[in-house]
């Protein structure tokens, strides 16, 4: 009776999930002694992702570079000139007029209020929408530029100790995430032979194949996201700016930024273009779904497959439920994080599952291998 009780399944599953839960209740009551490693790795998280992003972006260029004879110092050197005139370009060009449109947007904002309301009275005009007190809603919204002006100093004033300390914050992130990145590329190829010196010789070689093919996934991936941002955010910018839509430049750039959120981006990218486009008239919103139906049919069709597709290779609806639970978990920076973090995660587990398969195929093969030199000799004479 001991011995079946040993040997149950459910009473070692059983055991295990009542050590789980013993050791989460212990942690509950020690998390003070917890508290320093959460504040030192939160503070850490954010410039080693930012350097990890960059580096996943910068180092097929230093790699690149290292093929024509160009030695890695002096590559890392060309590839960070390279990123500080992008960083300026951005500066001089792209910040100016995000600024002037935002601007402009502000001091507009009344005037599409007003807009907002008008249409709302036309809509009221039909049962099924009076139900929804939009226009009680609206009435209650008192918004100008004096009042947005307003508003922003006193939050400023009443929050201007965090609001130093973030302006610190951000100071010191622009200060060590161009040092982690140096690390990053410089000593970045030595990660894997280092990592492999932690397990034993006959694993280390399967180790570092596991490693370049988890490296595969999140560069092509990074890269891809990357280049697909840029192509939906400049299309949309001139799709934009051959209708005659106001602040092109703004929306196209949200498209673009948005575009970064897989499956869901597009929407959160048009959602804003759309409120404008309604603003001017039906037919300037028709011809700003129709732009961004082409821009992402393009994308869907051409870019998408062959710069991340590849990268992923998961289903769109696992990609909504991941992204819909990352996103209540974790926010937007959860859900940007969630995919990449989940095809690694998909990598690793394939490849353990191949290497398991391989290693019980290789078991089974010595197994018959020694059952046959067991067995003896057949006493039947040869045929002449």
């Amino acid at each position: 009776m001991v011995k079946k009780l040993r040997e149950s399944r459910l009473i070692t599953w059983l055991v295990i999930l009542l050590l789980a839960a013993t050791l989460v209740f212990v942690l509950s009551k020690i998390q003070f002694l917890f508290s320093p490693i959460g504040v030192f790795v939160s503070t850490l998280f954010g410039p080693v992702i930012a350097a990890g992003f960059l580096y996943y972006l910068l180092n097929p260029l230093v790699v690149l570079l290292g093929k024509v004879k160009i030695k890695r110092g002096w590559a890392i050197l060309i590839v960070f000139l390279i990123l500080i005139l992008a960083i300026i370009w951005i500066v001089m060009t792209v910040i100016p007029n995000l600024i002037t449109q935002i601007t402009a947007l502000i001091n507009n904002f009344p005037d599409f209020i007003k807009e907002i309301e008008k249409l709302v009275k036309k809509l009221n005009e039909y049962s099924w929408f009076k139900q929804f007190n939009v226009e009680e809603m609206l009435s209650s919204i008192k918004i100008s530029p004096s009042s947005l002006a307003k508003s922003s100093f006193l939050t400023i004033t009443s929050n201007l100790g965090s609001f130093m300390s973030s302006a610190a914050g951000v100071v010191v992130n622009l200060i060590t995430i161009p040092i982690v990145l140096f690390y990053f590329l410089k000593d970045g190829n030595r990660f894997v032979p280092n990592f492999q010196k932690l397990f034993p010789e006959r694993y280390r070689e399967r180790v570092a194949e596991l490693l370049h093919q988890m490296n595969g996934t999140i560069s092509r991936y990074f890269a891809g996201q990357m280049l697909e941002c840029l192509f939906v955010g400049t299309f949309t910018f001139i799709g934009y700016t051959i209708i005659g839509m106001p602040y092109a430049f703004l929306l196209g750039f949200v498209a673009g930024v948005a575009n970064i959120v897989p499956y869901l981006g597009p929407y959160i990218g048009l959602a804003p273009a759309l409120i404008i486009g309604l603003m001017q008239s039906f037919p300037k919103a028709i011809a700003v779904v129709i732009i961004v139906l082409i821009v992402q049919q393009v994308d869907g069709n051409f870019i998408y497959p062959h710069v991340v597709g590849k990268a992923l290779d998961i289903h769109p609806l696992t990609i909504i439920l991941i992204l819909l639970a990352a996103g209540n978990i974790a926010g937007l920076l959860g859900m940007i994080l969630a995919i990449p973090l989940y095809a690694v995660a998909k990598t690793v587990v394939k490849y353990v599952i191949n290497l398991y398969h391989l290693r019980k195929g290789d078991v089974e093969v010595e197994a018959a291998l020694k059952t046959e030199e067991k067995q003896p000799p057949s006493a039947t004479p040869p045929l002449d």
